[in-house]
């Protein structure tokens, strides 16, 4: 399995340090470097909380609907489970922060070799967002990434397309090709 993954779109790597599997469903921890401008819609996970340490340059976090929160290196903040966030970069550099999950999610890190698998194979588009609705549906519920608003009432919608896509094994498929 691969350690290290790159998003040859947005140029961002992730490095998984320990996976849930290696430390019994304790903890995924990963080493991220992500680009200027980069980072991921708000949003929030019911299973699992997020450490998040900016190592190199700063990290922005955003915190509910309003708050912000800018780590400098070395500093350390944890989001609990069900509370809205997201990451970015607020510089013009790249930047590199680690985040630890707590448990462990193999979900999540099969979620990141998808994604980052589609984006290299052109099945995404300039945002690394899958252009097939049913990779997306994987994705989202694989990872336990559930975003808020108008997103709260399709996500039934998704849920049921990736049962179905797990039914006919084509989760298992995007797993074997992206995973192993």
């Amino acid at each position: 399995m691969k350690r290290t993954i790159v998003n040859p779109i947005i140029k961002d790597t992730v490095t998984f340090l320990q996976t849930a599997e290696e430390s019994g469903g304790q903890v995924t921890e990963a080493e991220i470097t992500l680009m200027p401008g980069g980072g991921n819609p708000i949003h929030y996970h019911k299973t699992y909380a997020e450490t998040f340490t900016a190592i190199h340059g700063d990290l922005g976090l955003r915190l509910g609907k309003r708050e912000t929160k800018v780590l400098k290196e070395g500093e350390t903040y944890t989001v609990a489970p069900m509370a809205l966030h997201s990451f970015y970069n607020p510089t013009d550099r790249e930047i590199k922060f680690n985040v630890k999950l707590r448990p462990g999610h193999t979900g999540f890190e099969n979620s990141l070799r998808i994604i980052y698998g589609l984006a290299a194979d052109g099945l995404t588009d300039k945002n690394t967002i899958p252009k097939s609705l049913k990779h997306t549906a994987i994705i989202v519920c694989m990872s336990d990434m559930n975003l808020p608003g108008l997103f709260t009432f399709l996500y039934p919608v998704l849920r049921r397309i990736a049962n179905r896509a797990k039914k006919n094994g084509e989760e298992q498929k995007l797993v074997d090709r992206y995973c192993v």
